[in-house]
């Protein structure tokens, strides 16, 4: 049960990530 929380942690964390990516691409 705690891997599933934590995959699902990682997984929002890294699309959260991808999100700021998008919308802010002058950073990178």
């Amino acid at each position: 049960m705690f891997d599933i929380i934590l995959g699902l942690a990682v997984a929002t964390g890294v699309f959260g990530f991808l999100i700021l990516a998008l919308l802010r691409p002058d950073r990178f």
